[in-house]
């Protein structure tokens, strides 16, 4: 019921009858427009690593959304990333796999998705160069099985309608010592992973010029922080300096990459979700590039330092193995077009961000314990000791 001479009151009051009152914060910062009523937002992957930071954001953030996480369940995602939400009455989650699209078809005649945050995907580079064909399932028909999806439901009626397709800054390939990759550098893939996800960005594209659908692209940098997998070079090298184990460092160590902490990345899907533009592209990158080496001695010596241990003692574990095939040299992205249209900067530099993921992994030995266990551990001694 409207409130004369008050809008924000009615709002609060609408939702309080509804759900429960939002923060007047969490007004101001949203399009006041989707109070219209509640929306329904699906979000893939929402297990994982990545996913998981999102799904905490926006369930917390939008009580007024219905959030829907989707994921298979696969090594990589774990339910235990997202505990503290779980029985929050704006949560849901179904296991399922987006390559199954007679399942997806249902869910979403079932759910009637507002919006969709694309983010299950295979990411491991490694893993893409031992099975290629999964990286093509998954990201590339997985993807065409959401869209159109998204596109049967929605029967042309796009009008408050989003598909938000997240991708890498690998689609554009490597770059030399200098120059940073933009939203108009061609892509460029080397790696079965990076060529899948070019091909599902390809389709994401492709529909939204085709078929008009309501669409956005992001790619980002190497992304840390907490619940990764410890496939990942950061999480993989916390553990293994903690245990005294080598430190398997690809050819000198001297690929370069631009690192992003995940929270900042959740910060700015959940800015192009709400404001970015149809049919664009967002490069989203952190400023931080690494060379792997810098970085890998850069957290021996935090960890030492720690773990009380001498510094320098962790520095001893670096093994220098055979470079991975198809290996990009650099990556930087150029973010500046997110910056200065919608208003999105990194909030960490890297070290303060270093700092506070190491914390997290030495503080929650538990959950690092219960992933790095069965499955992992053999794919483990596959990649890295048989080399």
């Amino acid at each position: 019921m409207p409130v004369a001479g008050n809008p924000l009151l009615s709002v609060k009051i609408y939702l309080s009858v509804a759900f429960f009152i939002v923060p007047e914060r969490a007004i101001f910062e949203q399009d006041k427009s989707i109070y219209n009523r509640m929306k329904t937002i699906l979000i893939t992957g929402g297990a994982g690593f990545i996913g998981s930071h999102v799904v905490h954001l926006f369930v917390n953030k939008y009580p007024a959304y219905k959030i829907v996480n989707l994921d298979k369940l696969t090594y990589a995602g774990n339910l235990a990333n997202l505990k503290d939400i779980e029985n929050l009455p704006n949560y849901e989650f179904v296991k399922g796999d987006i390559v199954d699209s007679k399942f997806m078809l249902k869910l979403f005649e079932e759910k009637q998705f507002d919006g969709v945050i694309h983010l299950a995907a295979e990411t491991h580079v490694d893993r893409s160069i031992s099975n290629p064909t999964e990286f093509v399932f998954t990201n590339v028909i997985g993807t065409v099985n959401l869209l159109n999806a998204a596109k049967h439901i929605w029967k042309d009626h796009y009008e408050g309608k989003r598909f938000y397709h997240i991708s890498t800054d690998e689609v554009y390939g490597t770059l030399g010592a200098t120059g940073m990759f933009t939203e108009e550098t061609g892509y460029d893939p080397h790696s079965p992973y990076s060529a899948s996800k070019a091909s599902s960005d390809h389709f994401v594209h492709a529909y939204h010029d085709t078929f008009g659908l309501p669409s956005v692209v992001s790619n980002c940098s190497n992304n840390y922080g907490s619940y990764q997998f410890p496939e990942k070079l950061i999480p993989l090298f916390i553990n293994n300096i903690q245990n005294n184990k080598p430190l398997p460092v690809y050819g000198k160590g001297e690929n370069v990459r631009d690192w992003l902490w995940v929270e900042d990345h959740a910060r700015a899907i959940d800015i192009i979700f709400h404001k970015g533009k149809n049919g664009e592209t967002y490069n989203i990158g952190g400023h931080n590039e690494w060379k792997n080496i810098d970085l890998i001695r850069a957290m021996c010596r935090i960890m030492d330092r720690k773990l009380g241990r001498p510094i320098g003692e962790s520095e001893k574990l670096i093994t220098f193995i055979k470079d991975r095939a198809g290996h990009d040299l650099r990556y930087a992205i150029d973010s500046a077009k997110l910056q200065h249209e919608l208003g999105w900067a990194p909030s960490l530099q890297f070290e303060e961000g270093l700092e506070k993921t190491i914390d997290w992994y030495l503080e929650n030995e538990e959950w690092l314990h219960n992933v790095t266990s069965g499955d992992y551990q053999k794919y483990y001694e596959e990649q890295y000791v048989k080399r």
